[in-house]
């Protein structure tokens, strides 16, 4: 399907990991939004910026197009078609769904007071939930643990914690997080475990159920923020601090992990599910021809 020669854009962030957001409700503008097109989208000098992309479209457009599955999209009205800022596809992102949600708010596509809104993705359903003052609780659904493994930076390795949010991690702790380096190339991981690439978290502790992070994104690089990471390094942490077993824990756990871009809150159910509760912010609007 062609692409028009102007089109609508929105530019928003969630603790600074930021989104070029492109409104396709009946999936007739973008096509099947060429990767090259992304990346310059996503240029910081002569794009308009950005960590990935996000087109705002029906589920049911996707799942008749065959572009995704029915388990993806369930009941909802509306998907999170998901690029990486290098134009690849990913399976989801915890700051950008409620960047959506925010979009979804404020453009009167959903009611916030019918309760809960449904946002397809490629890693399933994810339920958001309005807080009031900009701020949205993400169901980010169970953790899934990948097992014991490793990352390394130049000559430096360290144990890392494998963790699947629908999109895979690894999250390592350490001693400083200067440790990780400038993380402008991709920390080396294991290409068993993580044939499709990963998303790497570096940890350090603050205080009680209080850590900080640094990621490298899949395709993206370094970022100011990550939610699935985030929701990684709680139940890594969880685990860490004896406060949860590998099939969850026994009461909420709850921690403030903080990233370069702002402050999230992460919820680990005895249910297995996590929770990730952060601001979104739209800062633009516009039409371009990119």
């Amino acid at each position: 399907m062609p692409t028009t020669d102007d089109y609508a854009f929105l530019k928003g962030h969630g603790t600074e990991n930021d989104f070029v957001l492109l409104p396709d409700h009946d999936g007739t503008v973008h096509g099947d939004l060429d990767p090259a097109r992304v990346a310059r989208l996503c240029d910081r000098r002569a794009g308009l910026g950005g960590d990935g992309v996000i087109r705002v479209v029906r589920s049911a457009v996707l799942v008749d197009r065959g572009a995704v599955t029915a388990h993806d999209a369930g009941a909802s009205e509306w998907f999170m078609d998901y690029r990486n800022a290098d134009g690849s596809v990913s399976e989801m992102c915890g700051n950008g769904v409620r960047v959506l949600a925010h979009h979804l708010v404020t453009a009167g596509l959903v009611d916030p007071a019918a309760g809960p809104i449904a946002i397809g993705t490629r890693g399933g359903v994810k339920t958001v939930t309005p807080l009031g003052r900009g701020g949205y609780a993400v169901d980010m659904g169970p953790a899934v643990l990948l097992g014991e493994t490793r990352v390394g930076v130049g000559e430096r390795t360290w144990p890392a914690l494998g963790v699947d949010m629908g999109n895979p991690h690894a999250v390592a702790v350490v001693g400083d997080l200067a440790d990780a380096g400038d993380l402008l190339v991709a920390p080396d991981a294991d290409p068993g475990l993580y044939p499709r690439g990963v998303n790497v978290e570096f940890v350090v502790r603050r205080d009680e159920r209080h850590v900080a992070m640094r990621v490298h994104e899949r395709g993206s690089g370094e970022t100011r923020s990550c939610g699935t990471g985030a929701c990684a390094v709680l139940v890594a942490s969880a685990l860490a601090d004896g406060l949860a077993g590998p099939q969850g824990p026994a009461e909420p756990v709850r921690y403030r992990i903080d990233v370069p871009g702002g402050v999230l809150y992460g919820t680990w159910e005895p249910s297995g599910r996590t929770t990730l509760s952060g601001p979104a912010v739209l800062v633009a609007s516009g039409r371009t021809d990119l």
